[in-house]
């Protein structure tokens, strides 16, 4: 039986079900999904956006759901510890795919809430980026997901302290959750939104998310994101960004730690003099498998984007990334850069790198580039000529080697914390996310 099947059974018995528990605004957009997924099924490896993850074999296990949205029994702050000092953040958390705690101490008109709560600040923009019709991961998704997350910042208001949102994934036996999170920043907005993974038991998870950004004329959103779960967790997500005419947007996606994660980032630059920074970092070892994918759109003229992404892959770990610059035709005076480079500890781990530029306009400043390497011998033999053991040689390698995109952050505090997370995640001292409330404090 093909993996979809146990999925279009269980929506077919279980439509009346999803229908009264989720937000109305999920509802509208349902049915249509739920179609798109019966005709598109699960990305196989055929498809050459798919070609390194296999996503089927991800979901042919039986994962619970908790449709009726039955509560977990668990205070998030009792059991997350995992605070960044010196950071003051706009704490929200939400418990496998549910916002359980709000803080209301947020400027006037800003939103943070659950989707239940804010149907008409919804409605106008759920669904307009994340298209059912071409991606089978964001059809499941729309058509499972029963609730979700609203940033909204009205036009002109600049929240000056962070938002930090946590995803805890929380249960006994083995399960998939689908997380949605919808972000808007009208006009002349800024915000800074930090989104962690943690998974606080040892039972395998499979999580979907979908995110769908739109930032305003000269608004200005940094969103960083930070898995950190265990080997027994699978997350497939896609980030769908529309940004209009002087916008500033900077997407950092971090992986310290994970078993198979799969991340597709969209971009489109859809008004003049925006930019983009696009960074990421993975870092993996054992069996695990990190695979980004990202399409930046340079949709119209004088536009600038700045890519760079960073893998570091120890014993059998295996990397991917498909990055593609797409310049349209008329989108003159594009300024985009594109680079990845990626160190293999091990001659068993594997990085497999396809930079790409599709490119319409004949005006422009692209470059894009690739390399993968191992350490350097040189570099290792003349810090142990000075006395340092080979391991803690290679551990500085490895952290010198990731800390360019760590530095792209702009936030001081997080910054700092992230160097601290790396340098334990080198040291093999994250590897048991069910302890991060002794470990990382």
């Amino acid at each position: 039986m093909r993996p979809e099947q146990q999925y279009i059974d269980l929506y077919n018995q279980a439509e009346a079900l999803l229908r009264a528990q989720s937000a109305e605004s999920l509802n509208h957009l349902r049915a249509g999904a739920f179609a798109d997924f019966e005709r598109l099924g699960f990305p196989t490896r055929r498809q050459e956006e798919y070609k390194y993850t296999d996503v089927a074999k991800s979901f042919e296990p039986d994962y619970g759901m908790n449709l009726k949205r039955l509560a977990v029994p668990v205070n998030p702050y009792e059991v997350f510890k995992c605070d960044v000092p010196n950071l003051s953040t706009s704490l929200y958390f939400v418990v496998n795919d549910g916002l359980v705690s709000v803080q209301k101490a947020l400027p006037d008109g800003v939103v943070m809430d659950s989707f239940h709560n804010c149907p008409d600040l919804v409605e106008p923009y759920l669904g307009r980026l994340a298209d059912t019709s071409t991606d089978g991961i964001t059809a499941f998704n729309t058509a499972f997901a029963q609730d979700g997350v609203l940033l909204y910042v009205p036009k002109g208001v600049v929240l000056e302290k962070p938002i930090q949102l946590i995803n805890i994934l929380r249960s006994a036996v083995p399960l998939l959750v689908n997380r949605r999170v919808l972000i808007v920043l009208e006009d002349g907005a800024q915000a800074k939104l930090l989104m962690c993974d943690h998974a606080m038991d040892e039972v395998n998870f499979l999580a979907t998310q979908v995110i769908e950004v739109f930032v305003g004329k000269g608004a200005v959103f940094d969103l960083y994101e930070l898995e950190e779960t265990h080997v027994g967790n699978t997350r497939f997500s896609n980030l769908y960004v529309h940004q209009e005419e002087g916008s500033n947007v900077l997407l950092n996606g971090m992986t310290l730690t994970c078993g198979t994660t799969r991340n597709t980032t969209r971009v489109r630059l859809a008004g003049e003099h925006a930019e983009l920074n696009l960074c990421g970092m993975a870092i993996a070892d054992g069996n695990q498998h990190v695979d980004n994918r990202t399409v930046i759109d340079h949709a119209v003229p004088s536009c600038r984007s700045n890519e760079l992404y960073k893998y570091v892959l120890d014993e059998q770990a295996t990397g991917a990334f498909a990055g593609l610059i797409l310049v349209r035709p008329g989108a003159q005076h594009t300024d985009a850069r594109q680079t990845n480079r990626n160190l293999c500890a091990t001659r068993e781990a594997r990085m497999f790198t396809q930079p790409q530029l599709e490119i319409y306009a004949d005006d422009v400043k692209c470059s894009h580039g690739a390399t993968v390497g191992q350490l350097d011998e040189a570099a290792l033999f003349y810090m142990r000529q000075r006395g340092i053991p080979l391991h803690e040689a290679r551990l500085l390698l490895m952290f010198a080697f990731v800390n360019e995109v760590v530095d792209t952050i702009r936030l001081d505090a997080l910054k700092d914390r992230l160097h601290h997370l790396v340098e334990k995640r080198f040291r093999g001292e994250l590897g048991k996310c069910r302890d991060c409330k002794v470990m990382c404090k």
